[in-house]
């Protein structure tokens, strides 16, 4: 199994941008964070960061005949892009959506996802653990669809 994780726009920025917000892990720290956990579940994991909206639906689109699903963290883009939410739509992968923060305690604008609606689930408002529970959320609904 390979599970493909997507960080959006900023997301490079992690350890330095809005701490209080975001908290002070980077994004490397959080890359390995994830490593580590997917060893623990049995899977693999690759990753991808841009601040592009095209190189990410971009992405999307190469996962699809590479990966078994995807955990995106779409960053702004959450609020803003029907196109990754196309793209989404369109691999047939099953994706998790993830954010550190919780966007619902947030600014009016950063509670609409268009990712939401056609993600298998969210994870949101648990700093950098959000990543490890959409990592584990989705490899759980992977193994449950190959066992049954």
């Amino acid at each position: 199994m390979k599970i493909l994780i997507i960080h959006g726009p900023n997301l490079n920025m992690l350890g330095k941008r809005e701490p209080d917000i975001y908290g002070a892990t980077t994004l490397v720290e959080i890359n390995a964070a994830l490593t580590a956990k997917a060893i623990e579940l049995g899977t693999n994991v690759a990753f991808f960061q841009s601040n592009s909206e095209g190189e990410i639906v971009s992405s999307i689109q190469d996962a699809m005949s590479k990966f078994d699903g995807i955990v995106i963290n779409p960053g702004a883009y959450t609020h803003t892009s029907v196109a990754i939410r196309d793209a989404i739509l369109s691999s047939g992968l099953p994706v998790v959506e993830v954010h550190i923060s919780n966007i619902y305690k947030r600014e009016d604008f950063r509670q609409k996802s268009f990712v939401s609606g056609v993600a298998l689930g969210v994870v949101s408002g648990f700093g950098v653990n959000s990543y490890m529970l959409g990592l584990s959320g989705l490899v759980d609904h992977l193994n449950d669809i190959e066992n049954s």
